[in-house]
Protein backbone atom coordinates (compact mmCIF):
# COMPACT_ATOMS: atom_id res chain seq x y z
CA UNK A 1 0.00 0.00 0.00
CA UNK A 2 1.28 3.23 -1.34
CA UNK A 3 1.80 6.24 1.65
CA UNK A 4 -1.31 8.10 -0.32
CA UNK A 5 -3.49 5.44 -0.12
CA UNK A 6 -2.35 4.87 3.73
CA UNK A 7 -3.09 8.97 4.22
CA UNK A 8 -6.73 8.24 2.55
CA UNK A 9 -7.62 5.32 4.27
CA UNK A 10 -6.93 7.36 7.86
CA UNK A 11 -9.46 9.17 9.81
CA UNK A 12 -9.97 12.94 9.04
CA UNK A 13 -9.63 15.58 11.61
CA UNK A 14 -12.47 17.97 12.75
CA UNK A 15 -12.99 19.83 9.91
CA UNK A 16 -15.93 21.85 8.01
CA UNK A 17 -17.40 20.08 5.38
CA UNK A 18 -17.15 21.27 1.58
CA UNK A 19 -14.02 22.67 1.16
CA UNK A 20 -12.30 19.09 0.03
CA UNK A 21 -9.23 19.68 2.21
CA UNK A 22 -7.03 16.39 2.10
CA UNK A 23 -7.97 13.54 4.56
CA UNK A 24 -5.19 12.35 6.64
CA UNK A 25 -2.80 13.79 9.67
CA UNK A 26 -3.62 12.52 13.13
CA UNK A 27 -2.87 9.07 13.92
CA UNK A 28 -2.67 7.90 10.05
CA UNK A 29 -0.74 4.99 8.52
CA UNK A 30 0.48 2.71 10.99
CA UNK A 31 -0.47 0.82 14.49
CA UNK A 32 1.23 1.84 17.53
CA UNK A 33 4.93 0.49 17.67
CA UNK A 34 5.49 0.23 14.07
CA UNK A 35 7.49 3.28 12.82
CA UNK A 36 5.80 5.97 11.10
CA UNK A 37 9.59 7.57 9.99
CA UNK A 38 12.26 5.46 9.46
CA UNK A 39 15.65 6.35 8.86
CA UNK A 40 18.52 3.92 7.96
CA UNK A 41 22.71 5.10 7.32
CA UNK A 42 21.08 8.37 7.42
CA UNK A 43 24.38 10.76 6.40
CA UNK A 44 25.72 14.28 5.76
CA UNK A 45 28.74 15.42 4.70
CA UNK A 46 30.34 18.98 4.27
CA UNK A 47 33.32 18.55 2.32
CA UNK A 48 35.37 16.32 4.46
CA UNK A 49 33.58 16.55 7.72
CA UNK A 50 30.39 14.10 8.37
CA UNK A 51 27.60 16.65 10.59
CA UNK A 52 25.39 13.15 10.30
CA UNK A 53 27.30 9.98 9.73
CA UNK A 54 25.44 6.42 9.29
CA UNK A 55 22.28 7.35 11.76
CA UNK A 56 19.35 5.02 11.91
CA UNK A 57 16.33 6.35 13.65
CA UNK A 58 12.94 5.37 14.18
CA UNK A 59 9.89 7.50 15.29
CA UNK A 60 6.66 5.40 16.29
CA UNK A 61 3.26 6.65 17.23
CA UNK A 62 2.39 7.95 20.51
CA UNK A 63 5.98 8.14 21.04
CA UNK A 64 8.48 10.65 22.13
CA UNK A 65 11.89 9.90 20.52
CA UNK A 66 14.54 12.24 21.96
CA UNK A 67 17.66 13.12 20.59
CA UNK A 68 20.41 14.65 22.95
CA UNK A 69 23.80 16.04 22.28
CA UNK A 70 25.95 18.77 22.60
CA UNK A 71 25.93 21.97 20.63
CA UNK A 72 27.78 20.82 17.10
CA UNK A 73 26.57 17.34 17.63
CA UNK A 74 24.77 17.03 14.55
CA UNK A 75 20.74 16.97 15.94
CA UNK A 76 19.57 20.03 13.78
CA UNK A 77 21.50 18.38 11.01
CA UNK A 78 19.71 15.38 11.92
CA UNK A 79 16.17 17.44 11.80
CA UNK A 80 16.54 19.40 8.36
CA UNK A 81 17.81 15.86 6.82
CA UNK A 82 14.47 14.74 8.06
CA UNK A 83 12.34 17.45 7.13
CA UNK A 84 13.14 17.44 3.82
CA UNK A 85 15.54 20.86 4.20
CA UNK A 86 18.68 19.51 3.45
CA UNK A 87 18.99 16.68 1.26
CA UNK A 88 21.12 13.35 2.43
CA UNK A 89 24.66 12.48 1.26
CA UNK A 90 23.75 8.83 2.19
CA UNK A 91 21.32 6.25 3.80
CA UNK A 92 17.04 6.18 3.22
CA UNK A 93 14.66 7.57 4.76
CA UNK A 94 11.10 5.88 4.64
CA UNK A 95 7.63 7.12 5.70
CA UNK A 96 4.78 5.22 6.41
CA UNK A 97 7.16 2.46 4.45
CA UNK A 98 7.71 4.66 1.37
CA UNK A 99 10.64 6.22 -0.06
CA UNK A 100 11.02 9.58 0.83
CA UNK A 101 14.28 10.40 0.54
CA UNK A 102 15.31 13.78 -1.11
CA UNK A 103 11.84 14.81 -1.10
CA UNK A 104 11.88 18.52 -0.62
CA UNK A 105 10.27 19.86 2.40
CA UNK A 106 6.67 21.47 1.26
CA UNK A 107 6.31 17.66 0.00
CA UNK A 108 6.89 16.48 3.33
CA UNK A 109 4.99 18.83 4.71
CA UNK A 110 2.15 17.80 2.18
CA UNK A 111 2.54 13.90 3.44
CA UNK A 112 2.38 14.97 7.20
CA UNK A 113 5.90 16.11 8.55
CA UNK A 114 5.41 18.98 10.66
CA UNK A 115 8.56 20.88 12.15
CA UNK A 116 9.09 23.70 15.08
CA UNK A 117 12.84 25.43 14.82
CA UNK A 118 15.10 26.42 17.56
CA UNK A 119 13.87 30.31 16.94
CA UNK A 120 10.52 31.36 16.67
CA UNK A 121 9.29 31.67 13.51
CA UNK A 122 5.70 32.62 13.76
CA UNK A 123 4.06 36.48 11.70
CA UNK A 124 4.75 39.34 14.55
CA UNK A 125 1.74 41.55 13.32
CA UNK A 126 -1.25 38.83 12.64
CA UNK A 127 -3.42 37.40 15.23
CA UNK A 128 -2.71 33.79 17.01
CA UNK A 129 -5.84 32.92 14.95
CA UNK A 130 -4.53 34.47 11.92
CA UNK A 131 -0.81 32.50 12.05
CA UNK A 132 -2.89 29.26 12.63
CA UNK A 133 -5.12 30.34 9.50
CA UNK A 134 -2.50 30.67 7.35
CA UNK A 135 -0.50 27.65 8.42
CA UNK A 136 -3.56 25.75 7.99
CA UNK A 137 -3.78 26.90 4.04
CA UNK A 138 -0.92 24.66 3.19
CA UNK A 139 -3.53 21.80 3.77
CA UNK A 140 -6.73 23.18 2.61
CA UNK A 141 -5.62 25.41 -0.72
CA UNK A 142 -8.33 26.56 -2.96
CA UNK A 143 -5.74 28.10 -5.28
CA UNK A 144 -8.68 27.88 -8.02
CA UNK A 145 -10.88 30.46 -5.81
CA UNK A 146 -9.08 33.20 -6.74
CA UNK A 147 -12.21 35.92 -6.35
CA UNK A 148 -12.71 34.71 -2.20
CA UNK A 149 -11.10 36.12 0.79
CA UNK A 150 -8.41 33.68 2.55
CA UNK A 151 -10.99 33.97 5.90
CA UNK A 152 -14.03 32.36 3.46
CA UNK A 153 -11.93 29.20 3.60
CA UNK A 154 -13.99 26.99 6.34
CA UNK A 155 -11.72 24.03 6.55
CA UNK A 156 -8.87 26.46 7.24
CA UNK A 157 -10.45 28.17 9.52
CA UNK A 158 -11.38 24.85 11.22
CA UNK A 159 -7.90 23.31 11.75
CA UNK A 160 -6.42 26.75 12.58
CA UNK A 161 -9.05 26.56 16.13
CA UNK A 162 -8.44 23.65 16.78
CA UNK A 163 -4.75 23.78 16.62
CA UNK A 164 -5.18 26.53 18.55
CA UNK A 165 -7.24 25.42 21.03
CA UNK A 166 -5.25 22.21 21.70
CA UNK A 167 -2.05 24.23 22.44
CA UNK A 168 -3.73 26.02 24.96
CA UNK A 169 -3.93 29.61 22.78
CA UNK A 170 -7.61 29.96 22.79
CA UNK A 171 -7.96 32.50 24.82
CA UNK A 172 -5.50 34.68 22.97
CA UNK A 173 -6.89 33.84 19.44
CA UNK A 174 -7.68 37.35 19.38
CA UNK A 175 -3.55 38.72 20.30
CA UNK A 176 -1.23 39.43 17.86
CA UNK A 177 1.92 37.41 17.77
CA UNK A 178 3.86 40.07 18.35
CA UNK A 179 2.26 40.46 22.12
CA UNK A 180 2.75 37.17 23.39
CA UNK A 181 4.82 36.03 25.58
CA UNK A 182 8.24 34.15 24.62
CA UNK A 183 6.78 30.59 26.24
CA UNK A 184 3.58 31.55 24.18
CA UNK A 185 5.19 31.99 20.82
CA UNK A 186 6.67 28.78 21.05
CA UNK A 187 2.94 27.15 21.87
CA UNK A 188 1.73 29.16 18.89
CA UNK A 189 4.74 27.94 16.54
CA UNK A 190 3.57 24.31 17.71
CA UNK A 191 0.09 25.53 16.69
CA UNK A 192 0.81 26.44 13.48
CA UNK A 193 2.71 23.08 13.14
CA UNK A 194 0.02 21.28 14.11
CA UNK A 195 -2.74 23.16 11.92
CA UNK A 196 -0.80 21.26 8.80
CA UNK A 197 -2.24 18.02 9.96
CA UNK A 198 1.08 16.24 10.70
CA UNK A 199 1.24 13.07 11.58
CA UNK A 200 5.18 13.26 12.51
CA UNK A 201 6.41 16.06 14.59
CA UNK A 202 9.69 17.26 15.02
CA UNK A 203 10.55 19.11 17.63
CA UNK A 204 14.14 21.46 18.04
CA UNK A 205 14.68 22.55 21.46
CA UNK A 206 11.09 23.92 21.93
CA UNK A 207 11.60 24.80 25.52
CA UNK A 208 14.70 27.05 24.73
CA UNK A 209 14.65 30.12 26.81
CA UNK A 210 11.58 29.22 28.50
CA UNK A 211 10.76 29.66 32.18
CA UNK A 212 9.63 27.21 34.83
CA UNK A 213 5.51 27.24 34.57
CA UNK A 214 6.08 27.63 30.41
CA UNK A 215 8.20 24.48 30.56
CA UNK A 216 5.71 22.64 32.14
CA UNK A 217 2.91 24.32 30.05
CA UNK A 218 5.35 22.76 27.00
CA UNK A 219 6.07 19.39 28.86
CA UNK A 220 1.79 18.59 29.63
CA UNK A 221 1.07 19.77 25.84
CA UNK A 222 3.59 17.42 24.33
CA UNK A 223 2.58 14.38 26.46
CA UNK A 224 -1.16 15.47 25.02
CA UNK A 225 0.39 15.49 21.31
CA UNK A 226 2.12 11.83 21.37
CA UNK A 227 -1.23 10.40 21.62
CA UNK A 228 -1.43 10.51 17.46
CA UNK A 229 2.10 11.54 16.68
CA UNK A 230 5.40 10.43 16.08
CA UNK A 231 7.40 12.78 17.70
CA UNK A 232 11.18 13.93 17.47
CA UNK A 233 12.05 15.75 19.69
CA UNK A 234 15.75 17.99 20.41
CA UNK A 235 16.17 19.40 23.64
CA UNK A 236 19.27 20.57 25.80
CA UNK A 237 16.90 20.39 29.32
CA UNK A 238 17.81 16.89 30.82
CA UNK A 239 15.29 17.11 33.27
CA UNK A 240 12.97 17.63 30.67
CA UNK A 241 13.97 15.07 28.49
CA UNK A 242 13.60 12.34 31.23
CA UNK A 243 10.56 13.24 32.09
CA UNK A 244 8.75 13.05 28.90
CA UNK A 245 10.70 10.57 26.78
CA UNK A 246 9.80 7.25 25.82
CA UNK A 247 13.04 6.32 24.04
CA UNK A 248 16.01 8.53 23.42
CA UNK A 249 18.94 8.84 21.28
CA UNK A 250 22.30 10.05 22.25
CA UNK A 251 24.68 11.53 19.33
CA UNK A 252 28.59 12.49 19.39
CA UNK A 253 30.01 13.97 16.63
CA UNK A 254 27.23 13.12 13.67
CA UNK A 255 27.19 9.68 15.30
CA UNK A 256 24.70 7.43 17.51
CA UNK A 257 26.42 6.41 20.54
CA UNK A 258 23.10 4.90 22.10
CA UNK A 259 19.35 4.85 21.77
CA UNK A 260 17.37 3.19 24.32
CA UNK A 261 15.02 3.60 27.35
CA UNK A 262 15.71 6.51 29.19
CA UNK A 263 16.69 4.45 32.31
CA UNK A 264 19.41 2.29 30.23
CA UNK A 265 20.44 6.16 28.40
CA UNK A 266 21.30 7.09 32.49
CA UNK A 267 23.16 3.66 33.09
CA UNK A 268 24.41 3.56 30.02
CA UNK A 269 28.13 4.65 31.03
CA UNK A 270 29.81 5.84 28.04
CA UNK A 271 26.84 8.14 27.75
CA UNK A 272 27.52 9.14 31.44
CA UNK A 273 31.29 9.99 29.84
CA UNK A 274 30.41 11.56 26.92
CA UNK A 275 27.31 13.51 27.41
CA UNK A 276 25.98 13.53 31.10
CA UNK A 277 29.20 14.00 33.19
CA UNK A 278 30.12 11.46 36.68
CA UNK A 279 27.26 10.99 38.80
CA UNK A 280 27.26 11.55 42.60
CA UNK A 281 26.50 9.15 45.05
CA UNK A 282 22.77 9.62 44.37
CA UNK A 283 22.94 8.98 40.16
CA UNK A 284 22.59 12.44 39.92
CA UNK A 285 24.64 13.92 36.86
CA UNK A 286 27.18 16.92 37.80
CA UNK A 287 27.68 17.96 33.91
CA UNK A 288 24.83 18.70 31.42
CA UNK A 289 25.46 17.50 27.93
CA UNK A 290 25.52 21.24 26.94
CA UNK A 291 28.60 22.07 28.83
CA UNK A 292 30.62 19.20 27.07
CA UNK A 293 32.92 21.08 24.87
CA UNK A 294 32.06 19.76 20.92
CA UNK A 295 34.40 18.45 18.97
CA UNK A 296 36.20 21.41 16.68
CA UNK A 297 34.39 22.48 13.13
CA UNK A 298 31.20 20.10 14.55
CA UNK A 299 29.10 23.26 15.34
CA UNK A 300 30.15 25.50 12.23
CA UNK A 301 28.88 22.28 10.15
CA UNK A 302 25.46 22.06 12.13
CA UNK A 303 24.75 26.15 11.82
CA UNK A 304 26.03 26.41 8.17
CA UNK A 305 22.95 23.90 8.04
Amino acid sequence: MTMDEQRRGAAPSRQAAGDGAPQGGRGAGAPAGDPVLLASGLSRRFGGLAAVADVDLALALHEIHAVIGTNGAGKSTLINLLSGELAPSGGQIRLHGEDVTGWPQPRLARAGVGRSYQRNNVFGPLTVRENCRLAAQSRAQRAWRLWESATGCRTARALGDEAMERAGLADSAHLPAMALSHGQKRQLEVAMCLATQPVVLLLDEPLAGMGQDESARMLALLRELKEGHAILLVEHDMDAVFAVADRITVMVNGAVIASDTPSSIRANREVQMAYLGEEDDAGVPLQQPERVQAAPGAGRAERAA
